[in-house]
């Protein structure tokens, strides 16, 4: 099983399209929320004896641990206490990277998988994230794989209406000395009760659709060139599962393979879906981690004709419905357009799996990593 632990709500950034938000007194115009009860009182920080988690932990023959927060990095000391005591052989953590200087290497290499947020080139992720970001990140990047990280190394960008996405994933896939190995992004439509008073649906249609029927061309214009199937998490995901002809549950894993542990101990299915209490599956305390209750995707997606592609596309949008109508519309359209792109795409990769040139195991990669799959 793979669980995301959240240490820490704190964070040392205010990126605009996340905590900068909370600021931001524009209205929405669109329909109320769905009513969800929040846990008020739910600590901010990690506030049980971490031998509670242990035994937890140790109920699974082999659990996957993912450091969250926040910035998980801000509670360091937590973090080292955890690799050197907790039941666990694989480790992952995704973080800003600001702090990733402060970890020694024999902590930093016990990671499988590192997801670093950035959002493409310096000068965009220093809009978003603040001055200075971008060269700190890649200058802890380098350093992490100079000491000797040879893990999985995920660059996850939040894409907005300022983001060229062809353009983005291109130029951090193409530039050696940032050492990524994997490109994953995600929009920011989850949080806008009404899309209208942006430019996302203009975005969408002229910009980032495009843009992926684009990268899906060069995407397997590389695996002919080169011969390599390039870990693009949007891509490679899906394009597995066209491949074997299978359908997918929910793709990022939440609610059936990936959970989340709050600060206080209780069991969430998704790390977003922080102090929802009424769909907590448990607490470590008391829960066997192997009979976990199951939270399925419900709403308008149980009826939509590519519910087995997308799985569903995120269980905390189905739950708090944050979209209107046409909003939804929109961020679905973006699904199928990506989708439709990599179908039309499947004969020429069957072709190069049929020639020799590439094979069905190129496509193998880590599941329930923290990347949503789905943008």
């Amino acid at each position: 099983m793979y669980f995301h632990l959240i240490l820490t709500d704190d964070c040392n950034l205010c990126c605009r399209y996340c905590r900068a938000k909370a600021f931001d007194t524009e209205e929405d115009g669109g329909p109320e929320p769905v009513d969800v009860e929040i846990d008020t009182d739910l600590s901010p920080d990690l506030n049980y004896d971490p031998e509670l988690l242990y035994r937890f932990l140790a109920g699974d023959p082999a659990p996957t641990l993912t450091f969250y927060g926040g910035e998980p990095l801000l509670r360091q000391a937590l973090i080292e206490r955890i690799i050197r005591e907790a039941p666990v052989q694989r480790f992952m953590i995704q973080t800003n990277g600001i702090l990733l200087d402060r970890l020694a290497p024999e902590i930093v290499n016990r990671f499988s998988t590192i997801l670093v947020s950035l959002d493409g080139r310096e000068n965009l992720t220093d809009e978003n994230r603040g001055a200075g970001v971008f060269s700190r990140v890649m200058k802890n990047v380098k350093k992490i794989r100079s000491n000797g990280y040879h893990g999985e190394l995920i660059a996850r960008m939040t894409v907005t209406e300022r983001t060229d996405i062809f353009d983005a994933v291109r130029y951090l896939a193409e530039n050696p000395e940032y050492s990524f190995t994997s490109i994953h992004w995600q929009m920011d439509a989850n949080f806008s009760r009404d899309l209208s008073h942006r430019r996302f649906a203009e975005w969408a249609d002229m910009s980032y659709n495009p843009g992926i029927r684009a990268l899906i061309t060069a995407w397997v214009d590389e695996m002919e060139q080169t011969g390599r199937v390039l870990c693009w998490y949007p891509f490679i995901d899906p394009m597995e599962d066209l491949l074997h002809r299978r359908d997918s549950l929910l793709r990022c894993g939440a609610g059936y393979a990936n959970y989340a542990i709050m600060t206080d101990g209780h069991i969430a299915p998704c790390p977003i879906m922080i102090g929802m209490k009424q769909y907590y599956v448990g607490h470590i305390r008391d829960t066997d981690q192997q009979h976990l209750s199951r939270i399925p995707v419900g709403g308008e997606c149980g009826d939509c004709r590519i519910r087995t592609f997308c799985g569903g596309r995120c269980l905390y949008s189905a739950i708090v419905q944050p979209w209107s109508p046409a909003g939804r519309q929109l961020v679905c359209g973006t699904v199928e357009n990506l989708r439709k792109a990599l179908t039309d795409a499947l004969p020429r990769v069957q072709a190069l799996i049929d020639s020799g040139r590439i094979s069905l195991s190129d496509f193998a990669h880590e599941k329930f990593n923290g990347c949503e799959i789905i943008p």
